[in-house]
C-alpha cells in the first residue's frame, strides 16, 4: 500500500524570478488565457433567449448551456490542473486553450442544441486556465509581485466589471448569439499565440510518476454528483428522491476516492494532505464564503432590489447597475491591492481581516434590509472586502498551501469549491428570499450571516505550510 506522498521532480529547481518586460508579457498572456474562459461564463447568459429562438428550443432546455459549462469547469480545473504537474504548464495551457477553441468552433457552427452543448462542455474544461495561471505566476514571479498579479487574475475571474455581460447582450441583439463565439474564438487564438511566444518551455513538471487517472475519474463523479445535488435541491426539494440520489452518489464517490488515493503512488492529492489543516480548512473557507456572501450579493439583494412591494422596486437593468456593477468594479481595483498587501503581510492574516469585515457588513444589511442607501453602501463596500480581499486571498492560499509535490492540486480543488459554494448558498436561502416578504428576506440574510461566521471560524483553522514544506 502506498500511503506516502510522492516527491517533487528533481528537475524542478529554484529559478530566478521573471522581471521587467518579460514579467509584463507573462501576466498579459495569462490574462488572455483566463479571459478566454471568463468571456464564455459571462457573455453567454444574456444571449440565452436568442439561442432558444434560433435553435427552436425552449429556454428550459437551453439553460443547460450554462449548467453543463460550469459542471465541466469543476472537473476540468481539478483534472487538467493536476495533469500539468506531470506534463508541464505550457503543454497543459496549449491543451486547455485547444479544447476551448474546438469547443468554440462547435458552438459557432452548431446546427442544433446537442452540438452546442458538446461545445460548451469542451469550453467549460478550460476553467483550468485559472489554476494554471495561478501556479505559473507563483513559479515565475517573486513572492511580493505574485500577490499583486494574482489579484489582477482574480479581478478577471470576477468578470470585467460587468462590461463583458453587457457586450454579450449587445452582440446577441445586433448580430445574433454566434457573434459572441467569434469574439471568444479570436481571443482564444490570440492567447494560444502568446502562450507559444511567452510561456517558457520549462514551466512545469513538478511531480514524478504518472497522473492518477483513477482518482481523477472518481473525483469527477463526486464533483458532478455534488453539483447536481446543489442545483436540484431548490427546485426538486432537498428530500426528493433525485436530490437524495445525487447526495448518495457524492458520498459514495468521495469514500471511494479516499481509498483510491491511499493506494496510489502518485495520487491526485495525498490523503495526509487532505486531512491536514493546511488544506481542508482552505476548502471549507471557500465553500462557506461563497455560500454566504455570494448568495447575498447575487441572489437575495437582487430579489430585494426588484421587489416592488417589500423591496426597492427597481427594474432588472437598474438593479444590476446599482447592486451588481459597483462591487465588481471596485473589486477590479481592490483585488490587486489586496494581493500586494497579502504578499507582504501574509495571506492568512489578510484573509481573516477580510472575513471579519464581510461579516460586519452582512450584519448591517441583515439589520437594515429596507434601507436603500444602507444596503447600497454595504454592497459597494463588499467590493473591497469580498471581491477584493477575500477572493484574492482565498485564491492565493490555494497556491501557497498546496503540497510541494502537487502544486496544482489544491488550486484545482479550490476552484471547484467556488462553484459548489455558490450553488449551495443560493439553494439554502432561496426558499426564504423567494417568499418576497420582509420576514423572508431577513431570514435569508441572517442565514447568510451565520454561514459567514462559520467561514470566519474555518479561516482561523488554517495553518500555514512550514518552511520545510515550502
Amino acid at each position: 500500500m502506498h500511503t506516502h506522498a510522492p516527491t517533487a521532480s528533481p528537475d524542478i529547481v529554484a529559478r530566478e524570478p521573471v522581471r521587467g518586460p518579460r514579467a509584463v508579457a507573462l501576466v498579459a498572456t495569462l490574462i488572455l488565457g483566463v479571459l478566454s474562459y471568463q468571456l464564455n461564463a459571462s457573455m453567454i447568459t444574456p444571449a440565452l433567449p436568442d439561442i432558444a429562438k434560433q435553435l427552436g428550443e425552449d429556454i428550459g432546455q437551453v439553460s443547460q448551456v450554462s449548467s453543463l459549462f460550469f459542471v465541466a469547469g469543476a472537473v476540468g480545473g481539478v483534472v487538467l490542473g493536476r495533469w500539468s504537474d506531470f506534463i508541464g504548464r505550457k503543454r497543459a495551457l496549449f491543451i486547455v486553450l485547444g479544447l476551448l477553441s474546438v469547443g468554440t468552433l462547435l458552438c459557432l457552427f452548431a446546427p442544433n442544441l446537442t452540438v452546442l452543448l458538446i461545445g460548451r462542455v469542451l469550453q467549460g474544461a478550460s476553467s483550468a486556465a485559472f489554476q494554471l495561471a495561478y501556479v505559473i505566476l507563483s513559479e515565475s514571479l517573486s513572492a511580493k509581485v505574485f500577490g499583486t498579479t494574482l489579484g489582477i487574475i482574480t479581478a478577471v475571474n470576477g468578470g470585467v466589471g460587468g462590461v463583458d455581460g453587457y457586450i454579450g447582450g449587445l452582440l446577441s441583439e445586433t448580430f445574433g448569439f454566434r457573434s459572441i463565439f467569434v469574439v471568444i474564438f479570436l481571443v482564444g487564438i490570440l492567447a494560444i499565440v502568446c502562450v507559444a511566444l511567452v510561456i517558457p518551455a520549462s514551466s512545469g513538471g513538478a511531480s514524478t510518476g504518472t497522473m492518477d487517472w483513477w482518482g481523477a475519474a472518481v473525483l469527477s463523479i463526486a464533483l458532478i454528483s455534488v453539483t447536481y445535488f446543489v442545483s436540484s435541491g431548490p427546485s426538486a426539494g432537498w428530500l426528493s428522491p433525485i436530490t437524495l440520489f445525487y447526495l448518495a452518489g457524492t458520498i459514495v464517490a468521495l469514500v471511494v476516492f479516499w481509498f483510491v488515493e491511499k493506494n496510489r503512488a502518485t495520487p491526485l492529492i495525498a490523503v495526509q494532505h487532505l486531512r491536514s489543516r493546511q488544506v481542508w480548512p482552505v476548502l471549507a473557507t471557500t465553500v462557506l464564503t461563497l455560500s454566504s456572501v455570494f448568495a447575498v450579493i447575487n441572489f437575495t439583494v437582487v430579489l430585494l432590489s426588484q421587489d416592488a412591494t417589500n423591496g426597492f422596486g427597481l427594474d432588472a437593468a437598474t438593479a444590476a447597475l446599482l447592486f451588481l456593477a459597483p462591487p465588481a468594479l471596485i473589486g477590479v481595483f481592490a483585488a490587486p491591492m489586496s494581493g500586494w498587501l497579502a504578499g507582504r503581510k501574509g495571506w492568512i492574516p489578510i484573509l481573516r481581516i477580510g472575513m471579519i469585515a464581510c461579516l460586519a457588513l452582512l450584519i448591517v444589511i441583515a439589520m437594515m434590509p429596507q434601507s436603500f442607501w444602507v444596503v447600497f453602501a454595504m454592497i459597494a463596500l463588499l467590493g473591497v472586502t469580498y471581491n477584493g480581499i477575500v477572493l484574492t486571498t482565498i485564491n492565493g492560499l490555494g497556491v501557497v498551501q498546496s503540497p510541494a509535490e502537487a502544486p496544482a492540486a489544491l488550486p484545482g480543488l479550490n476552484g471547484s469549491a467556488f462553484g459548489i459554494g455558490a450553488g449551495l448558498g443560493i439553494g439554502i436561502v432561496a426558499p426564504f428570499a423567494a417568499q418576497g416578504t420582509p420576514g423572508g428576506y431577513v431570514t435569508a440574510l441572517w442565514i447568510s450571516v451565520g454561514i459567514t461566521a462559520l467561514a470566519l471560524i474555518a479561516s482561523f483553522l488554517i495553518t500555514p505550510r512550514t518552511a520545510t514544506e515550502n
